[in-house]
């Protein structure tokens, strides 16, 4: 028995600590600006735009992998898959840019 636990106790040291569950951020479209980044951003996490605004948008990264397209008061999701700083614009609006800064897992 004393064997088994301190294989068990072995086992479970040597492991890698779980990463954290992915979260859901919102970034806020409104005023033809795309609202604060969230600073927390982690590869995996999920970002939910909202359009308040009166007119279409859209969320648009080639380097992040992503082109989201907002009509005015939608949500849509989508998913940081890695690490990295990426540049983000609205393909209607390219005065419209935001940052996001993503720490890989």
């Amino acid at each position: 028995m004393r064997v088994l636990i301190a294989g068990l106790a072995v086992l479970l040291l040597s492991c890698p600590a779980s990463a954290a569950a992915p979260q859901t951020h919102r970034i806020v479209i409104d005023k033809m600006k795309f609202g604060p980044v969230p600073a927390s951003l982690r590869a995996g996490d999920r970002i939910a735009w909202v359009n308040r605004d009166l007119f279409r948008h859209t969320a648009t990264s080639a380097a992040a992998g992503f082109d989201v397209d907002l009509p005015s008061g939608s949500t849509k999701m989508t998913i940081v898959k890695r690490g990295g700083t990426f540049a983000v614009a609205c393909r209607y609006h390219p005065g419209m840019k935001a940052i996001l800064k993503v720490r890989a897992k």
